[in-house]
């Protein structure tokens, strides 16, 4: 049950009245706390938690607190809650190049430069977009995300069960995700650790960054392949170990090999070089960091899955421009 169809706008004036949504095979496993805030879009998070204080949310006609998991078949009491009317934001339809899709899962080729999700001066992102290509999903939920400018595999559950099992592989530790990535510097090993703990703040200006900080970072590490080396370039694999907000793109910067075209930690000089082809190489417009592949037990039939999805036509085109590697 959508909850955004049975909000009352500020303007009108029909009367507001409870309303009861029982819940479903999908919805239940949640704390009641986060599926408010799920459908009670536009609602100020201190409010919804204000009527969980208060008791106002009822589960079963009886008082819950804001950690308490819903069942199926529980019948949740939702207060009248009343919202100052909004423009209508429309958010277009879109679909992605789909790499693999059941029941349980979908996985897309996400190109750079679209958002996983609206926010941060983003109105809408794939999420949004793919909830709106199919209106008759009653389940969409990213399992994952990847930041703006990188492109590639990306998860989603089409039901709460296998967003579930897939987190929990995640934080155990059972998932394998591997990038492509160029960057810049004579890189000399064919395998390197990188343990550097990082920390996350934010910029005056709302900017979320990343940084290494040894006092109070979070341990992080990620272990790169030397797949190709070029003159003042070189191709790495990179394997995530822990999965850190910008993992790869801090350890490679702060390592001094920045990521080609990376416009928060990269080489902005050089950035702006290659926006330009030159007689030695191609340009490049976009940052050259892209999911390649991602290996992991399905959440329903138990079996090893290992999904690939081709470097972007942009990265490849500028990969193959550089002529024959040295090694």
């Amino acid at each position: 049950m959508k909850m955004q169809k049975d909000v009352v706008p500020a303007s009108t004036s029909a009367p507001l009245q409870a309303q009861f949504v029982t819940i479903t095979e999908e919805e239940a496993g949640q704390r009641i706390d986060n599926y408010l805030l799920r459908i009670c879009k536009g609602v100020p998070k201190s409010h919804v938690y204000r009527i969980l204080r208060s008791g106002e949310v009822r589960v079963n006609k009886g008082r819950i607190d804001q950690l308490y998991r819903l069942v199926q078949g529980d019948v949740v009491r939702i207060p009248p809650i009343r919202l100052a009317e909004k423009p209508d934001n429309h958010v277009p339809a879109a679909e992605f190049d789909i790499i693999f899709e059941d029941s349980h899962l979908l996985v897309i080729d996400k190109p750079a430069g679209v958002a996983v999700h609206g926010g941060s001066g983003v109105s809408f992102g794939v999420i949004e977009q793919l909830r709106a290509s199919r209106p008759d999903a009653k389940f969409l939920e990213l399992v994952h995300r990847l930041d703006r400018e990188t492109s590639g595999l990306l998860l989603l559950a089409k039901k709460r069960s296998a967003l579930t099992n897939l987190h929990e592989q995640m934080r155990d530790g059972l998932t394998d995700k591997r990038y492509l990535t160029m960057v810049a510097g004579d890189w000399k090993n064919a395998r390197q650790h990188i343990k550097l703990p990082l920390h996350k703040y934010t910029t005056a200006d709302g900017e979320r960054r990343v940084t290494v900080s040894h006092e109070g970072g979070m341990a992080s590490h990620t272990i790169f392949s030397l797949l190709k080396k070029f003159e003042g370039f070189a191709l790495l694999e990179a394997e995530l170990k822990t999965g850190r907000t910008h993992q790869i793109r801090v350890h490679l910067s702060s390592s001094e090999f920045p990521i080609l075209g990376d416009d928060k930690y990269g080489d902005f000089a050089l950035n702006k070089a290659l926006l330009k082809a030159t007689d030695k190489r191609g340009a490049l417009k976009r940052m050259f960091l892209h999911a390649h592949q991602i290996t992991f037990t399905h959440p329903e039939s138990g079996k090893n899955m290992t999904l690939n999805a081709p470097l972007a036509a942009e990265c490849e085109r500028f990969l193959v421009s550089l002529g024959k590697p040295l090694n």
